[in-house]
């Protein structure tokens, strides 16, 4: 790869940068809205993208129609009358013919005050809508009405007509989609063909892709479904490949950022291996290693995410790295979201490191001044060679000696700053980042595009498939009796709600909380002994009660979601999850994966309620048909969609208006592939014919670009 590009400016304003409000028909009245819905310039407006469309292309005279459907039709209003109704409401009817001597009838029993102002008797309409039939004739309730005489009529009628995403503010002044069609095609009219041409002519060749004027303009009024959708696939493209450009730039200028040369497997890190470490490394663990061992060694500085499902041994990927920055020398931080999860890790770090003589040492909020105080003089000094912590670890006041490598743990929890202030910390320290959340293929090249993504795509050797059954209340007996089989045998199970207390939803009578319920199992599973942790419990009153259950003073262990992640007993073997689907496919997935860590069968029960939507059950056949992590990871994006998966809406990211990642996975693998192209022979997109590709990519790039930009 060629030199690392120079800073791309933005260009001069041009008319498509001029403010929405100075769009004739606009207004300060209508701009206030249109901004809130994203448009804030002409520009914004030309792509304000339809949400659907609406097939025109043919007018059914009204005698033709002879059973339900969609039509469109255009008649005279013969008659209007608003009929009394139950209840002291009326419902405006009209009665409309056309030259085939055909009568339909149009009813609208919402707004019928209002509307009946806005029909004529002898005017003509076209009315789009779905048509039934009651006795011997056909109606429509609430059709879509345009009417004829209107200078703008040729856009809603006999054609391909666009839908707009809108809103109560926006209908509010005059913008449903009949407003936005006629605002676009008057901004198109005068604005439209002045756009330039962004993507480069060789991409354009490349990938059969048509102007982007012809397809601004086809995108909002199609000639035909053919040309629309060529319209439509040109615009994905082009959204994608301008992310992909981003991500490309941004990965190219960090793989030439100077970085702590460490010097791989040292003394440290192989008597780890040879000697701590109670079990063989994966295959999966191994190459994970060797390229991290390779990429700290390089000179440059690692920005390297490893995933990997629940209990594939992440940690222990994680800790043989920091065994490499101690190795040459280096301090290693070990960042992970909350306290219990921090604690844990720490336990977990120091029975490595203390057999090997190091010293490790915990920081978290809370903590005793004098004892902070004792903690950051060793941290500064480098006499501790490991610190595990919270967000504590990246305040200004936490000063390393030498610091080499970080840890940041179930990473998507950390917000872009928090992450960003962790490379500040030393001269450049590598960056190693892991989830327990398999990211989807389509994702990982969107959100995480500028990093180097690592996989652990195989469990340890003894683990077995946790079996996995969604109850109903009826059979709750049937559970316990299982659960309480369990216990006799001397094992262990968790029991998770979604509230802490019955008074946190007053609206959710009928959910259980924890508190209330490990009352009730205390009695139901007498005399197995339940503990109760939830995260409104002080830090020591939470950690003396996961120590019992931990050191097996405890039989059950009722929590909310604060023992989601970190909590680890492999003596645990039953996992139940009241009012299941109440939480997110990935959550469930996380739950679950806190039993069947040992090498005994674990089960995990889901209790759902009978009255629940289409995609909770979606939700709950998945966590019955599969335990692996990447194929439930698949499953919760196809459900909940990009935007909301890991929230990457608040991720940094450009928003996409009209692609989608998971629908448009092959356009998407295409524009990275051009992109990427690009940035590796140009990157400083100064060559011939990227004039306008550069300056599209200057006005639109964000300005401040964060590593793994989730959470």
């Amino acid at each position: 790869m060629s030199a690392a590009p120079a800073p791309i400016s933005a260009p001069p304003a041009s008319v498509l940068d001029t403010h929405i409000e100075q769009f004739p028909g606009v207004g300060e009245r209508r701009a206030e809205p249109l901004r809130k819905a994203g448009v804030k310039t002409y520009r914004d407006l030309l792509r304000y993208y339809p949400r659907r469309y609406l097939d025109r292309t043919t007018v059914t005279p009204i005698r033709q129609i002879a059973e339900p459907g969609e039509y469109t039709v255009v008649g005279e209003v013969a008659a209007k009358g608003m009929i009394p109704g139950r209840g002291g409401r009326s419902r405006l009817e009209l009665r409309v013919t056309d030259d085939s001597g055909g009568t339909l009838k149009c009813v609208w029993f919402r707004g019928a005050n209002y509307l009946q102002r806005l029909y004529q008797k002898g005017e003509t309409y076209a009315f789009h809508g779905k048509a039934d039939k009651y006795g011997s004739s056909f109606s429509m309730a609430h059709p879509d009405t345009d009417r004829l005489d209107d200078a703008t009529a040729a856009l809603q009628t006999g054609r391909i007509v666009p839908l707009y995403p809108g809103g109560a503010a926006l209908e509010k002044v005059g913008l449903n989609s009949r407003g936005f069609r006629r605002l676009i095609y008057r901004m198109i009219k005068e604005h439209g063909l002045a756009i330039p041409e962004v993507l480069p002519e060789s991409v354009r060749a490349q990938h059969d892709l048509i102007d982007g004027n012809v397809a601004l303009r086809a995108v909002h009024f199609p000639r035909d479904v053919a040309e629309r959708g060529r319209a439509v696939r040109r615009l994905k493209f082009e959204e994608f490949f301008f992310l992909q450009l981003l991500l490309a730039l941004t990965k190219g200028r960090q793989e030439k950022q100077a970085g702590v040369r460490l010097g791989g497997v040292g003394g440290y890190t192989q008597r780890f291996l040879d000697e701590v470490l109670p079990f063989e490394l994966t295959g999966a663990q191994r190459r994970v290693l060797e390229t991290v061992a390779a990429d700290t060694a390089s000179g440059h500085q690692m920005n390297r995410l490893v995933q990997g499902d629940v209990g594939s041994g992440k940690t222990v990927v994680g800790v043989a790295a920091m065994l490499m920055a101690v190795d040459a020398g280096h301090q290693a931080a070990f960042m992970a979201p909350t306290e219990i999860l921090t604690e844990q890790h720490y336990a977990n770090v120091r029975s490595f490191l203390e057999p090997l003589g190091l010293e490790t040492r915990l920081l978290i909020g809370g903590q005793r001044k004098a004892l902070r105080d004792e903690i950051l003089a060793e941290i500064a000094s480098g006499e501790a060679h490991a610190v595990v912590g919270t967000h504590a670890i990246i305040e200004d006041k936490v000063e390393f000696q030498n610091l080499g490598l970080a840890v940041v743990d179930e990473q998507h929890r950390f917000g872009v700053v928090q992450r960003a202030k962790m490379f500040k910390k030393g001269q450049r320290p590598h960056v190693l980042m892991m989830t327990a959340t398999p990211i989807p293929r389509s994702l990982a090249m969107t959100v995480y595009g500028d990093l180097d993504v690592s996989a652990i795509d195989e469990m340890p050797a003894g683990r077995k498939p946790i079996e996995t059954k969604v109850y109903s209340e009826k059979r709750r007996e049937e559970m316990l009796d299982f659960v309480k089989r369990q216990l006799r045998e001397g094992r262990q199970a968790y029991v998770v709600y979604p509230l802490v207390e019955e008074s946190e939803s007053e609206t959710l009578a009928d959910v259980k909380d924890a508190e209330n319920g490990a009352a009730e199992l205390s009695e139901a599973l007498r005399p197995y002994r339940v503990e109760l942790v939830h995260g409104r419990m002080l830090s020591y009153e939470k950690e003396e009660a996961m120590d019992r259950f931990k050191g097996g003073e405890a039989d059950v262990l009722v929590a909310t979601t604060v023992i989601e992640v970190g909590v680890d007993v492999p003596n645990a073997t039953v996992m139940v999850i009241e009012h299941a689907e109440r939480f997110g496919l990935a959550q469930l997935h996380q739950l679950r994966g806190r039993v069947g860590r040992g090498g005994d069968q674990s089960y995990c029960f889901l209790m759902a309620s009978y009255k629940r939507s289409a995609e909770s059950t979606e939700r709950l056949e998945a966590m019955e048909a599969t335990t692996d992590g990447f194929e439930i990871s698949e499953t919760d994006l196809r459900l909940r969609g990009a935007g909301d998966f890991f929230g990457t809406r608040q991720s940094g990211l450009p928003d996409l208006k009209i692609a989608d990642v998971v629908k448009d996975a092959e356009i998407l693998t295409e524009a990275r592939a051009a992109a990427f192209a690009i940035a590796e022979a140009t990157p400083a997109l100064d060559a011939p014919g990227l004039e306008a590709t550069r300056e599209h990519f200057g006005r639109t790039a964000p300005k401040s670009l964060g590593f793994a930009r989730v959470g």
